[in-house]
């Protein structure tokens, strides 16, 4: 689990879909290895950050299924933008499967776009 280390959920607005406010750690150990120096953000935690959010939101346990479209866009440094937002839209495709689009952006990028299914565990 990412959620309340590696980043925190400071703010959820929902309208048509979610509108998350993030804070990034950039403090985090996994930035020691990932670049000391120039901390990057992995592909790998944005992925996970997606689907914390849609667990946090759906209150349930979830397990990606599909990845179906995963773009890395900007380098998301921690140290630049700690802050950062999530818009999120969640649809139920059937019974357990959840679909998921994200953007993560900053003041001045997108960091990385997401299209996946998720199924509840």
């Amino acid at each position: 689990m990412l959620l309340n280390d590696f980043f925190k959920i400071t703010d959820i607005k929902n309208a048509d879909k979610y509108t998350i406010s993030i804070e990034m750690n950039p403090k985090h150990d996994i930035y020691k290895g990932h670049f000391p120096g120039n901390p990057i953000t992995p592909g790998v935690c944005l992925t996970q950050m997606v689907k914390e959010a849609v667990e946090h939101i759906t209150n349930k346990k979830l397990q990606m299924v599909t990845g179906d479209n995963l773009k890395f866009t900007a380098i998301l440094n921690p140290e630049i933008d700690t802050n950062v937002t999530m818009s999120l839209s969640i649809k139920i495709k059937e019974e357990g499967l959840l679909h998921a689009e994200s953007i993560i952006s900053g003041a001045n990028a997108n960091f990385f776009r997401f299209k996946g299914s998720f199924k509840e565990i």
